[in-house]
């Protein structure tokens, strides 16, 4: 008996000392404070847990927004035994016991089991499928608990026999309501320019918002009796924060990223650039999407801005961070200012897709390697037109394949270099591209080297004769191809 008031004593001066975020955690529905998509009057949860109807659950939500405070709830509204896990520390063989337990009572007095798993994506795959037979059977009603996204931290199988709950982070007016309870239980008050500060720097987590208001209040209880929080206790309080940055900001805080370079809002793209940093963000991942979008968005349109990227890339393997944080902005900064073309990625998606869905005849007879013994009967090479032999430097001649001829795969725009391309280009094609004006043709007869696709292979005499033999063409070609 000594025992049991011992401990109940030591279980009251514990939850006296408790912090502020844990006195403070609701014991009912109507005190929880945010998810009124879910909690409000008829929503879903809401209606499960007041029926105690709950089947197994994943509680999807950032750091702060009640999950486990969700949990106990439901302990306090349910018939069912209520067990707990942490994913951190606990393993199979905790699982196992849990599953043990819910067996014994469910024979013993036929109550079900509640299991609310925390952290539930630290559990590995063999963790999880241990508990999968017991949620499939409905032995266990399992509550999982996520700040990652389940759809890549959870098993599917078990994703599968869940249902998702989203938790959404607290906005601004859910973090005064919170601020007002928490001011009303320490006995102070605040300026509104405190609670403003505090609302806004909460970042959505209730939790951070309890923890830096009781430091406030401390600081404020220090000078006053009762205490009054000013602004200055607050951003006192507050400090730094680590940015939260899970898997899901990871894909999203880059998407944003690049969706603003793409934008052309350099200063959106240096403050995404800021984020990833903070948040520890492997620098060469950020060098490899420049690099592609300089590409991809920027193009013909401004040559130099793969240059630029890839010398960001280099700069972030040679110097590293801190310092690669200047080549990296450089990059970012010239590439949201840069003339803007996806014209070069849809010319290789549209080729692509021709490639795969149209048969090709293959290579024309007059674009064919005819640097080996035996091209020439072959009629490789034949008719081929030398462009640098015209004073121009180019002549038209077909290059594609039949099947292809007139294809139209880049176009380019009138964004900064590419409008001097296109005129080029519409030079170009002010003759047909076809196979005509074939007496040049066969007046020139075969090929000349290094016409051939790069090789490289061989030189050309005064006269557009061979220097070399047959036999040394294939020495050549060999050589080429080790």
């Amino acid at each position: 008996m000594a025992d049991d008031l011992f401990a109940a004593a030591a279980e009251d001066r514990l939850a006296a000392k408790a912090p502020l975020a844990e006195r403070l955690r609701p014991r009912s529905l109507d005190h929880v404070v945010g998810q009124d998509h879910l909690l409000g009057p008829g929503q879903p949860l809401r209606v499960l847990i007041e029926g105690d109807r709950l089947s197994s659950v994943i509680l999807w939500g950032p750091p702060g927004t009640g999950k486990t405070t969700l949990a106990r709830v439901i302990a306090g509204h349910t018939a069912k035994a209520f067990e707990t896990l942490s994913a951190v520390t606990a393993g199979v063989k905790d699982v196992r016991e849990v599953v043990a337990r819910a067996e014994h009572r469910l024979g013993e007095r036929g109550q079900g089991t509640i299991l609310f798993l925390d952290e539930v994506h630290r559990f590995n795959k063999a963790q999880q499928d241990a508990l999968l037979p017991s949620v499939e059977s409905g032995l266990l009603v399992l509550i999982g608990a996520t700040t990652e996204n389940p759809y890549f931290e959870v098993n599917p199988p078990l994703l599968s026999r869940s249902t998702l709950f989203r938790l959404n982070a607290l906005d601004d007016v859910a973090a005064r309501r919170l601020i007002e309870r928490a001011l009303k239980a320490e006995g102070a008050t605040a300026d509104d320019d405190a609670v403003t500060h505090l609302a806004e720097r909460a970042n959505g987590d209730g939790r951070h918002t309890l923890t830096s208001l009781e430091v406030a209040v401390a600081l404020a209880r220090a000078r006053s009796e009762p205490p009054v929080v000013t602004a200055t206790d607050a951003e006192a309080a507050l400090g730094t924060k680590a940015i939260r940055y899970g898997r899901d900001e990871h894909y999203d805080v880059i998407s944003a990223f690049i969706k603003s370079i793409r934008g052309s809002d350099a200063d959106a793209g240096l403050y995404w650039l800021a984020t990833m940093l903070e948040a520890g963000e492997d620098a060469r991942f950020i060098a490899r999407r420049l690099i592609i979008l300089a590409s991809e968005d920027v193009g013909e349109a401004d040559p130099t801005g793969l240059v630029v990227a890839v010398a960001a890339a280099h700069a972030v393997e040679h110097v590293g961070l801190p310092e690669a944080q200047l080549n990296l902005a450089q990059a970012v900064v010239h590439l949201a200012s840069a003339p803007k073309s996806n014209r070069s990625a849809l010319g290789i998606w549209r080729a692509r897709e021709d490639v795969r869905s149209r048969p090709s005849s293959g290579v024309p007879a007059h674009l064919r390697d005819s640097h080996y013994q035996g091209a020439a009967k072959l009629g490789h090479g034949d008719g081929y037109r030398y462009p640098h032999d015209d004073d121009r430097g180019w002549l038209p001649q077909q290059y594609l394949p039949d099947d292809v001829v007139g294809a139209r795969y880049y176009q380019p725009s009138d964004h900064g270099h590419e409008r001097e391309i296109a005129e080029r280009m519409a030079e170009h094609r002010t003759t047909p591209a076809g196979r005509g004006d074939q007496g040049e043709r066969g007046e020139r007869g075969g090929g000349r080297a290094g016409e051939s696709g790069g090789r490289g292979e061989g030189m050309r005499g005064e006269d557009g004769s061979s220097a070399r033999s047959g036999e040394q063409d294939q020495d050549q070609r060999e050589d080429d191809e080790r």
